[in-house]
This record gives C-alpha cells, structure tokens and sequence, in this order.
C-alpha cells in the first residue's frame, strides 16, 4: 500500500496483521524483554517486514535495533524507515546511493485527541488544516499533518542526527496528494547544497493516513 507514494528504489515490505511465530533476533530480544504483550508483538512484527526488505535488497538479516533517539540501526549501505500503528506495520528501504534518506509514518485516520493539534502545528499550520477541513471533512487533516511531521522528522534525523522540533518545520498539505515541510532552521547539505525543503507524498485508506517523505541522493 505504502508503496504507491514511494520511489522505485524504495523496497517495502508490510503487514496488516501480526503473523504467528515470528521471532527476533537474539539481539533485539532485550529491547522488549519487559515490554506489554502488544508492544512486543508491533516490535517483532515491523522487523520481520524490515529483514524481509533486507532479502528484498540481496542483504542477509540482521538485527534492527533502537539508536540515538530511538532510531533504527541499519546495516552499512542501507537508509530506511519503519512505522507501526493499530492494524499495520511497514518497513522501507534502500541502497545508500539511490536515496539519501527515507520517513514514513502510519496513523489510524481518526482526528487526533483534544489538544494535539495546538501542540505540534504552528498557527499558519493551523489554519490551512482548518480551510482544508472546511473543504473536505471526510479527510482527518490534522491527522494527516501530524502524520506527515513524524515522516519529516524521519527523513531529517538520518541526515543530521539532531532534534527536529514540530515547530521547526511548517508543512503545506496539498490535497492532490503532496505536502511540503519547508525547514524553520538551518538544513543538512547533500552535494554541497543545503537542503531547506522536505518533499513528501500521503494516501488517505483502508482506515490509515500514511506519509512518506523520500529525499534524492546527490547526483555525482
């Protein structure tokens, strides 16, 4: 599903359900060794989707385990991302080279709870959800950005291993499909150019708002 706002060079692998007997790597065991029955099971399952990926990508498995701030630890050569909400969990990866860096999100498309939308949107933010919901109230739009800052901020911290705030970042949702999240600070610098804008795609289905922002690599 999640393919369909992905590049080519992007390999997805998803899951819609948490299939039975699947196991971690005995590496990522003590990452959940005393976490809920459901946390376990969305941990086990969106790695089983990322070592799937890897195979995809001719790379054999390999434990994905949380880094700085939670990020996923990669094998050398790979750039990717993974999400998991109620009902789905994916996996999306690529060759160093063909991508610089990859955010993905999934969200259950329901209107986010009472006071989250003033505490990651900016007033313009606000605004514009506000016209596109006036415009078309069968979409979540304040889900939709909230989802599309988790893709951004996915993208961005692969790049520069710093902290992105909501705040940082004001996002234009287009209701053909785009967002675009134009960076409130200083941007990394691929190819010697820096980066001021994160481009991104949404699809709206099957009960989810999913995100994804895929960032080019450098030419030469």
């Amino acid at each position: 599903m999640i393919e369909r706002i992905l590049p080519p060079a992007v390999v997805v692998e998803e899951c819609f359900t948490d299939p039975a007997g699947l196991t971690l790597h005995p590496a990522e065991e003590p990452v959940v060794a005393n976490s809920v029955p459901k946390r376990r099971r969305e941990f086990t399952t969106v790695r089983h989707c990322a070592r799937r990926a890897l195979s995809r990508l001719g790379l054999p498995p390999a434990p994905i385990l949380p880094g700085v701030r939670g990020a996923p630890s990669w094998p050398a050569g790979v750039v990717g991302s993974m999400t998991h909400c109620e009902g789905y969990r994916a996996a999306v990866l690529a060759r160093v080279g063909a991508v610089a860096s990859v955010g993905v999100d999934a969200e259950p498309h329901a209107t986010l709870p009472d006071g989250v939308l003033e505490a990651i949107a900016l007033p313009a933010e606000r605004a514009r959800t506000a016209a596109l919901a006036a415009t078309d109230a069968a979409v979540r739009w304040d889900r939709l950005l909230f989802s599309a800052k988790e893709s951004v901020y996915k993208a961005w911290f692969p790049l520069t291993h710093r902290w992105l705030d909501f705040a940082e970042a004001d996002i234009t949702l287009d209701p053909g499909g785009t967002f675009a999240a134009r960076l409130l600070v200083p941007g990394p610098r691929l190819g010697g150019t820096e980066l001021t804008t994160f481009h991104g795609r949404f699809l709206v289905g099957q009960g989810l708002v999913l995100t994804a922002v895929a960032v080019a690599a450098p030419s030469g």
